[in-house]
């Protein structure tokens, strides 16, 4: 079973890097806020047909409406739409790396809700260390410094936030559950899409309508496969190996996000950003060394 957690620990880090790219298509065509709530409603409906063939979904499941409206909030609508904006704003790469930082914001959640999280001279320094790459991503020093690099950042850390939070608080009140991951995933973006269509304004959405590239990138790219598939596998890594543990997946998607942008879609990755990002995980690997020496779940 450890084998097929590792699999979909590195498969979801794969497809959260790819997400990047996806998004950064898609805001060229509709605002962040319509690329976030297009993705969810394209998941919900993907995890959620597949949820009600399977027999997966119970009313009764309804009794714990609370934790999944938390979870829409943190690890769906507040996650997706700060990441739209900040990868609008930041090349598609620099947002992957600034992303690096959400195992550092699940520790800290960790450390305060999980007993069994204790803060080690490791950890301290790590989050030092890592606070210093998230500093070094906006290269404060340069001159071509400005605000839409400063604002995509605080968009991207809000974003990193809300997920590295999600990873706790899933552990702790979700997955004793015992609920199916496909049902957990349906209903967390079922709640988060009502919760985006009450404050989306969905004018020039129909502009996808007249740009299949455009629909087939955002609805089946990012909402189906990185939406709706990437939170089964999400629910079942939390699961099989903990919250901080799992959190650390976020590894893979920013060295995904900086290739690609590379390699497709002409970004200039400077030196600086690729040495502030390998600063981010030296932070998040001395973050979670002592993880290992613990439970396998946390």
């Amino acid at each position: 079973m450890i084998n097929r957690a590792v699999i979909a620990w590195l498969l979801l880090g794969l497809l959260w890097g790819t997400n990047f790219v996806f998004i950064k298509w898609s805001t060229e065509v509709v605002t962040p806020m319509q690329v976030a709530l297009v993705r969810v409603i394209a998941g919900f409906l993907t995890v959620g047909g597949y949820a009600l063939l399977k027999g997966q979904l119970e009313v009764n499941h309804l009794r714990h409406t609370v934790h999944f409206t938390v979870m829409a909030c943190l690890a769906a609508a507040l996650y997706f739409y700060g990441f739209a904006e900040g990868t609008a704003l930041l090349e598609s790469g620099l947002a992957g790396a600034v992303s690096a930082s959400i195992p550092l914001f699940s520790l800290v959640a960790a450390i305060i809700f999980l007993s069994d999280e204790k803060l080690t001279l490791n950890r301290v320094v790590g989050l030092m260390i890592g606070l210093v790459g998230m500093i070094l991503i906006t290269n404060p020093f340069s001159s071509k410094t400005g605000e839409f690099l400063l604002e995509g950042v605080l968009w991207m850390t809000l974003g990193s936030f809300s997920l590295g939070v999600s990873f706790v608080y899933a552990r702790k009140f979700v997955t004793p559950l015992k609920l199916p991951p496909a049902a957990l995933t349906t209903y967390q973006l079922g709640f988060a899409s009502l919760i985006l269509l009450l404050v989306t304004d969905k004018s020039g959405l129909e502009s996808l309508l007249s740009d299949t590239e455009s629909m087939l990138v955002l609805v089946g790219g990012l909402g189906l496969i990185g939406t709706g598939l990437a939170y089964v596998l999400y629910y079942f890594v939390i699961e099989k190996l903990g919250a901080v543990r799992a959190s650390a997946l976020t590894y893979v998607p920013p060295v995904v996000a900086l290739f690609l942008g590379a390699a497709f879609l002409g970004e200039n990755i400077g030196m600086m950003d690729y040495i502030a990002t390998v600063i981010i995980f030296t932070g998040v690997i001395l973050v979670n060394k002592n993880t290992r020496k613990t439970k396998g779940t946390e």
